[in-house]
C-alpha cells in the first residue's frame, strides 16, 4: 500500500492498514504531517511545493524496482 493516507476537501481523511490499529496510526501521522505542513505555511507563505526529483527519489527508493531503502534497514 503505497498510499496508506488521503486528504479529500470538505471531508475527514481516509487512512488504510493492514489492521485498524495500523490505520489509526497512519491517521495520526497523517494528522501531524498536516500539522507541520501548515506551520511551514505559516512561517513562509511563499513556500513551494517539493520538486517532482524529490518526490521520486524518496518513493523509489523504497518502493521502486531498484529499491535500496527497505523498512528496517539503515539508511
Amino acid at each position: 500500500m503505497y498510499t496508506p493516507a488521503v486528504l479529500c476537501a470538505n471531508h475527514g481523511p481516509f487512512t488504510w492498514g493492514k489492521d485498524a490499529a495500523e490505520a489509526v496510526h497512519n491517521v495520526v501521522v497523517l494528522e501531524e504531517v498536516a500539522k507541520m505542513a501548515r506551520y511551514t505555511e505559516l512561517l513562509n507563505p511563499n513556500v513551494l511545493p517539493a520538486p517532482d526529483c524529490i518526490k521520486e527519489k524518496h518513493f523509489y527508493r523504497k518502493h521502486g524496482a531498484k529499491a535500496y531503502y527497505r523498512k528496517g534497514e539503515k539508511e
